[in-house]
């Protein structure tokens, strides 16, 4: 069976998930930028959720290079993911070129403790697919979500495949970014992964009138569907 994971960024998005079939939720916010380190309220609400939940330690936007005092926030961040009584947390943190920077996760792995561990899409940066993947076996990952190093899984399927080889049945290799009810299948055709993560996001409702005028409105927000969220888990379960 393939676990589905969907990804939220705010109440309404995390009872959409639960409603539609979710096996497990990624908890972030603000997706239209990739996703950051959710907001402790919503940590705090999640907690109470009848699936799993991993939160998303992102202290910025942008890349994933991060420096000193950016590695002490996360650091904070994983602790309160803990109080908060989350199932885990998604961590990821690149070098310049691309390579994993081993030494911040070490960092951020150590913090974690035996609390279960997604490495994300930090790994689509790298230049050695079969190195990445026993490194991120070697710190303790259980999970990698990858596109298949290009900007979406359709795209990357001869990757996902690559890695799922690479991976043994050591770690889950679960596809993430453009896995919709539609082009699930495929994937899952070229490749037989354990997981398979989608946002299934709509467009949001428009924004009130005065909020657009002062420009309190993010163009490309979504909210997740609880029928896209269905449509999807039905097409990975039949």
């Amino acid at each position: 069976m393939t676990l589905l994971e969907i990804c939220v960024d705010d109440a309404d998005g995390l009872a959409a998930a639960i409603e539609g079939g979710a096996d497990r939720v990624e908890l972030c916010s603000v997706l239209e930028l990739g996703g950051l380190t959710p907001m402790p309220g919503l940590m705090a609400l999640a907690a109470a959720s009848p699936a799993p939940v991993r939160a998303l330690i992102r202290p910025r936007g942008g890349d994933f290079v991060f420096g000193p005092r950016d590695c002490d926030a996360m650091l904070g961040d994983i602790e309160a993911v803990r109080q908060a009584g989350l199932e885990g947390v998604v961590l990821g943190a690149s070098l310049p070129d691309g390579r994993l920077d081993i030494a911040m996760l070490e960092r951020l792995v150590d913090e974690a403790g035996e609390m279960p561990k997604t490495l994300h899409r930090a790994f689509d940066l790298v230049p050695d697919m079969a190195e990445a993947v026993e490194q991120a076996v070697a710190l303790g990952f259980d999970t990698i979500l990858t596109s298949g190093r290009t900007r979406t899984a359709p795209e990357g399927i001869s990757d996902l495949a690559l890695a799922h080889r690479f991976a043994d049945g050591r770690i889950t290799i679960m596809a993430g970014s453009g896995v919709t009810a539609e082009t699930a299948p495929a994937i899952l055709a070229a490749a037989p992964l354990a997981a398979l993560h989608g946002a299934c996001g709509e467009p949001a409702d428009a924004d009130s009138a005065p909020a657009q005028r002062l420009g309190f409105v993010s163009p490309t927000r979504r909210k997740t569907s609880r029928d896209r969220v269905a449509a999807l888990k039905a097409a990975i379960s039949g």
